[in-house]
């Protein structure tokens, strides 16, 4: 696909080489909201026990980063309009790093919750300003391909966080686990200060006065094609963070599988996942992004209804293993299109799409995490509804909001 030179799109496509280095860096600037969130959960009784704490007084811990990256996302989208990519999105990394540190250091539970606070917004830079980048780089297919490569980093971030965390436990204490995300975060600083340039150039930049912040924010709110799309990703995460929340509880406690046996088949699901999100990549250029997308969900929602079957029915570990697989691996179809597709139709505020997008994903897949909880280790079939649930929902959001303007997304991916 040639690309355009018209106002709005990228002028040209990076290199190979080029557009596999963006991949990584990006990709690691995403991962900072999914490590910070699970790598220390394994950490929490430790903590509590440290700190003198309650458990609910520590939970505010997780609560506060939920808040930080929404808040941090929708503040940073739109400088990063006004401002460019680079300026925003270094000064927050260089605050993820201090605020990692202010963590290990914490003494108590309080200054631990301000330090969180920090922490997200922070992080909120990378993430925000990562998508709003790919789409300043790319468009249509070539958009598409790219948040499929991403996947190979980000896909994995929220499903091997939590084993990375454990394993860092046993070699040190929580404020180790903070130490790794203020090293992590450090050594991204570095590489994204010498390997990526400034993506959106002065004449495409916007003004960042309130009044036509919020005027675009609620411009975006009352697009439906757009709304639609983030939906649908935003539900597909969080039938991925039931999984994360509740598959550990299910496997070992209601199926006795051990520490081991249930990291090879976590592992297993982040493979099909990123398998998936390849395979995708490669068939944009013959299917439309909507019709994958569709395919995903449909496909998301099936893996989960079958596994309330073979819960239903009895069918034990073997039952329930293969739907599960489709099901955590369908996410590898669903998030680089609907990505790619909400921010398709706005290149002129990227930032701010992308901070939308974001928020939506990040609050509706953390809210899921309590309420994956409460499924308990008896049945997977509270895990199996949940899933099927925000699937389908993901399903029906994208069918009915992104209907009517069906030609007109075909036309910006380049098959119309």
């Amino acid at each position: 696909m040639s690309t355009s030179t018209d106002i709005g799109q990228p002028a040209a496509s990076p290199g190979r080489l080029r557009t596999a280095r963006y991949a990584l860096v990006l990709g690691g600037l995403t991962a900072f909201g999914p490590l910070s969130i699970d790598m220390y959960l394994p950490a929490l009784p430790a903590m509590a026990q440290d700190l003198h704490a309650g458990d609910a007084t520590l939970q505010l811990t997780l609560a506060a980063f939920v808040l930080g990256v929404g808040a941090g996302q929708l503040v940073l989208g739109p400088l990063s309009d006004a401002f460019g990519r680079r300026k925003p999105l270094l000064a927050g990394v260089a605050l993820f790093v201090v605020a990692s540190l202010l963590c290990v250091l914490s003494p108590t539970v309080e200054l631990l919750i301000a330090a969180r606070v920090l922490q997200a917004f922070g992080a909120s830079a990378g993430m925000v300003i990562a998508r709003a980048a790919v789409r300043d780089l790319f468009s249509g297919i070539e958009m598409a391909r790219f948040f499929s490569m991403l996947m190979l980093v980000t896909g994995l971030a929220p499903i091997l966080a939590p084993v990375l965390g454990g394993q860092l436990l046993s070699l040190t204490s929580w404020r180790g686990i903070f130490g790794a995300l203020a090293a992590f975060g450090a050594l991204l600083l570095i590489v994204a200060a010498f390997a990526l340039p400034e993506t959106l150039p002065a004449h495409r930049r916007r003004p960042a006065r309130p009044a036509g912040v919020l005027r675009g924010y609620l411009s975006l709110l009352h697009d439906r094609v757009f709304v639609g799309y983030a939906l649908g990703a935003g539900l597909a995460f969080a039938a991925m963070f039931t999984y994360i929340s509740a598959s550990s509880f299910v496997l070992q406690g209601t199926y006795g599988l051990s520490p081991q046996q249930y990291s090879l088949v976590f592992g297993g699901g982040a493979v099909g996942l990123v398998l998936a999100s390849q395979v995708n990549g490669r068939l944009v250029a013959r299917f439309r992004q909507h019709t994958l997308l569709v395919t995903g969900l449909v496909a998301g929602t099936a893996g989960a209804l079958a596994m309330v079957l073979a819960s239903l029915a009895g069918l034990g570990l073997g039952g329930v293993l293969p739907p599960l697989f489709v099901a955590v691996a369908s996410v590898g179809l669903v998030m680089p299109n609907a990505t790619s597709l909400a921010l398709a139709d706005h290149p002129e505020m990227a930032g701010s799409a992308s901070a939308l997008l974001g928020v939506l994903q990040f609050t509706v897949g953390g809210l899921t995490s309590p309420i994956a909880g409460l499924a308990g280790e008896g049945s997977a079939l509270p895990m199996a509804l949940l899933m099927a649930a925000f699937a389908g929902l993901g399903l029906v959001s994208v069918g009915t909001l992104t209907r009517r303007r069906g030609s007109d997304q075909l036309a910006e991916v380049g098959i119309a």
